[in-house]
């Protein structure tokens, strides 16, 4: 519930801090004192459009506050919490800055919000009922939440669209497989085509590589087979000059020297260990003669082998070495296809469980519907005559949704239609011309709708307009009875609904040095009895008018 509103520099407004309670409370005042002051705060305040015009004279910025106790507002704590605004305690401030220069800032909870959220959260704080966006009763998405209300079955709406999202989703899903059936088919193919062609490759991991050594090592055969003839003559096989003989000529010749100094000492370790070298380097080269044979069938083999993996890997446009990895790959792809025609077959049995399981809740959801319907419109037209609207029909348009009638909420669409006289066609609330009449309309279904609502305030803007005694009355019995259930505010001139009142707060407006200011103040037994008094006798009082004040207070406790 709206707990304080604070403005500042709004209107006729220097700073005004307002506290508000549960129940009923009354706001009056002579015309032209600022009873709408409220309201047009309040509009500000939960992101509605607001003109520079509103900004107080003299000043370059307007300010307005609501501070609300959220303790049954479970709908606005959930919205909290989804969009990241702090939730600590059960409070929650809406605050709005409005400058000259027509910058307009908004913030929840201390964090700056968009005035689109400030409209959501606000919708589901405050319902105002006037000529006024805040009119939740324009949206035919509340007519239907009413009807669920009072029909008592919102969970099995719930349900019902929890019901319409799975098959929708489902529907789609089977769509979308469907759509590209032919193109998954074409792939599939193309893909089986292409793992069927690397599977009779049968590239073993490391291959490519050994290949190309080998081809290497085969195509220069000729060339390694002379030169390692070449190499044996160096080592060990020339007659005329070889490394082994020269190495133990030289060998001899430091061993025959007497009183080596110590380089060549040195020396002759060195062309010993040479020596041994150079004869373990010719029995190599002439093991590898012994073993070398020239093998051009091989080589024919091996290029093959390679010419085999270079054609697939240019056709994959990858490296020889990547094969192996777009093999996996490939094959990876046609085990998806695979799943995707199993998740058809699945899908489509899904489907038709949840088009039984939707149709079965919704045809029974729709039945409760018009059912309750009937009994809505005889409620809600008995407040009509309670309200002086006698001849006015109430009338839920119940329209079957077309093609197979599914749809998030059920079968159908569910729309208030009110005639306000005898022989007039049924038309939307939203079409009602009258301010008056359109609040008196709200205020009726508002009555019968009150103990399951979730909105925790109502504010009703001059719903007496046009009315007068004993209808005036009856206004004031409903709108304290929807006060024992929450908290009602209600901008008012007639003495009959003031009366019934659990709180009274007094518009005034008065001029100091020039500048004129509007002020509210809470109205103690005695001020509720003047303020009472000149609403019914005017700006002279009479003991005639206090003891009538006296009297409608009286009855209303």
């Amino acid at each position: 519930m709206l707990t304080t509103l604070t403005v500042k520099n709004f209107t006729l407004v220097e700073q005004l801090e307002v506290d508000f309670g549960l129940g009923m409370t009354a706001l009056t005042g002579e015309t032209g004192a600022g009873k709408s002051l409220v309201i047009d705060a309040l509009a500000m305040a939960l992101g509605d459009r607001a003109d520079t015009d509103r900004i107080r004279s003299g000043t370059e910025r307007a300010e307005v506050s609501a501070m609300f106790d959220l303790n049954t507002a479970t709908h606005a704590i959930t919205w909290l919490k989804n969009n990241d605004f702090d939730t600590e305690g059960s409070e929650c401030l809406l605050r709005r800055l409005l400058t000259r220069e027509g910058r307009s800032r908004g913030y929840i909870n201390g964090q700056p919000a968009t005035m689109q959220q400030l409209r959501e959260l606000g919708e589901m704080l405050i319902d105002i009922h006037s000529q006024h966006e805040h009119q939740s009763l324009l949206r035919r998405e509340v007519h239907r939440q009413i009807l669920d209300d009072f029909a008592g079955c919102s969970a099995m709406a719930a349900e019902t669209k929890n019901l319409y999202q799975q098959w929708n989703t489902t529907q789609q899903q089977l769509q979308q497989l469907e759509n590209t059936s032919d193109e998954l088919t074409a792939q599939r193919d193309l893909l089986r085509f292409q793992v069927e062609e690397l599977d009779q490759l049968s590239l073993n991991t490391g291959e490519f590589e050994t290949l190309e050594r080998e081809q290497q090592m085969l195509a220069n055969a000729d060339t390694i087979l002379q030169d390692s003839h070449t190499l044996a003559q160096l080592c060990s096989d020339a007659e005329t000059f070889n490394l082994q003989d020269a190495l133990g000529k030289a060998l001899q010749i430091l061993d025959g020297m007497p009183n080596k100094p110590e380089p060549l000492k040195e020396a002759e370790k060195l062309l010993n260990s040479a020596h041994i070298e150079v004869q373990e380097a010719g029995r190599e080269i002439q093991h590898h003669l012994d073993n070398f044979e020239l093998d051009p069938v091989r080589l024919q083999q091996v290029e093959e082998r390679l010419g085999a993996i270079y054609q697939l890997a240019r056709k994959h446009k990858v490296l020889p070495a990547e094969l192996q990895q777009k093999h996996a790959d490939l094959n990876l792809a046609l085990k998806a296809i695979a799943g995707n025609e199993t998740d058809v077959v699945a899908l489509k049995q899904q489907l038709e469980t949840l088009t039984s399981g939707y149709q079965a809740l919704a045809n029974k959801l729709s039945k409760k519907r018009a059912t309750a319907a009937k009994q809505l419109t005889l409620a809600i037209e008995e407040q009509f005559a309670l309200l002086s609207m006698t001849g006015a029909k109430f009338s839920p348009k119940l329209t079957p949704l077309p093609n197979q009638g599914f749809g998030l909420h059920g079968q159908e669409t569910i729309e208030f239609l009110i005639a306000t006289n005898p022989g007039e066609p049924a038309k939307p609330l939203a079409r009602i011309a009258s301010g008056g009449e359109l609040s008196r309309i709200s205020l009726a279904i508002q009555v019968i709708a009150a103990q399951n609502s979730s909105i925790p305030t109502m504010i009703f803007d001059e719903v007496d307009v046009g009315i007068g005694g004993a209808t005036a009355e009856v206004v004031g019995q409903l709108l304290r009875q929807l006060g024992e259930q929450g908290q009602i505010i209600c901008v008012t001139h007639q003495p009959q609904v003031a009366a019934r009142s659990h709180h009274h707060l007094l518009v005034s407006k008065k001029t100091v040095e020039q500048t004129t200011q509007s002020n509210i103040k809470p109205l103690s037994e005695t001020g509720k009895i003047d303020e009472i008094a000149r609403m019914l006798g005017g700006s002279k009082i009479t003991k005639t008018t206090l003891n009538h004040a006296k009297e409608l207070l009286q009855l209303a406790s």
